[in-house]
C-alpha cells in the first residue's frame, strides 16, 4: 500500500484533545480558573487511553500541567517542583512500605492556607502504575499527602475501580480543588461535564459488552 493511500486511511486527530475527530471530548471542556497550580503526572499509557480523563482535566482548568513520563530525572523533577509548596494527591497506603516506598512526611496545615502558593501534584495512572511511579521518584514519595474528605461515589463507570472508594483524575483532582479553594460551586461544572465525558465513552461500548461488565 503506498503512503498516499495510507495517509488517506489515517483518522484525522482533534489537535486540541488529541482524539479521534469522530470520538472528539472537546464539548466537555470547562474553562474553569484554579488557583491552585495542578502538576499532573500522566503514565504513557494513559496518553492514547480513550476512557482517559487527564487530558479533559488539563483542558479545563488554566492553571495546570501535565507531563507525560513514568520515570523522572532528579534535575527534571527538582524544576518541576521548584517555587510552591508541593501537595501530592494520594492516599496513604503503609502496605507500600515494602515495596521499598517511604512513608510521606506530615502534611503541615499552614501550608494549605494560602492557595496560591500551592501546587497539587497529580498521578494519573492505574493503581498499580501509580505505586510504579512513586517507586520509580523517590522526589515524589518525599511530598506531605492531601487526604480527600468525604467524597461522593465516583461516576466512573468506564474504568473498574481498585477500591470502592476510588476516583477518576478528574473527580479527585475537582474535590480537591473544592477543598483546598473551599468553592465547590466554581469546580462543580467539572463533574457534569465529566458525566458527559463518561456517556460518551460508554456509548462505545457494544451493548454485549456492557451487559458482560453489568455481571458478578
Amino acid at each position: 500500500m503506498n503512503s498516499a493511500t495510507d495517509s488517506s486511511c489515517r483518522r484525522e486527530r482533534c489537535a486540541t484533545c488529541l482524539r479521534a475527530q469522530a470520538s472528539c471530548i472537546c464539548q466537555w471542556v470547562r474553562r474553569v480558573p484554579n488557583t491552585v497550580e495542578i502538576l499532573l503526572f500522566q503514565h504513557p499509557l494513559e496518553v492514547t487511553n480513550a476512557k482517559n480523563s487527564a487530558r479533559l482535566l488539563h483542558l479545563s482548568l488554566p492553571n495546570s500541567r501535565l507531563v507525560a513520563g513514568e520515570a523522572f530525572a532528579p534535575e527534571v523533577l527538582a524544576e518541576l517542583l521548584a517555587g510552591k509548596h508541593n501537595v501530592l494527591l494520594y492516599p496513604d497506603t503503609p502496605g507500600d512500605r515494602s515495596l521499598g516506598i517511604a512513608p510521606p512526611p506530615a502534611l503541615d496545615p499552614a501550608i494549605l492556607l494560602d492557595p496560591a502558593a500551592l501546587r497539587l501534584v497529580v498521578l494519573d495512572a492505574t493503581w498499580r502504575k501509580s505505586r510504579k511511579m512513586l517507586y520509580l521518584n523517590p522526589a515524589l514519595q518525599q511530598l506531605p499527602r492531601l487526604p480527600l474528605r468525604d467524597t461522593p461515589a465516583s461516576h466512573y463507570l468506564i474504568r473498574k475501580a481498585h477500591a470502592p472508594d476510588q476516583l477518576s483524575t478528574l473527580e479527585a483532582t475537582c474535590y480537591a480543588l473544592m477543598q483546598l479553594e473551599n468553592d465547590v460551586p466554581r469546580f462543580a461544572p467539572l463533574i457534569t461535564a465529566f458525566d458527559g465525558f463518561v456517556a460518551q465513552q460508554m456509548s462505545y461500548i457494544p451493548p454485549a459488552d456492557k451487559n458482560a461488565s453489568d455481571s458478578p
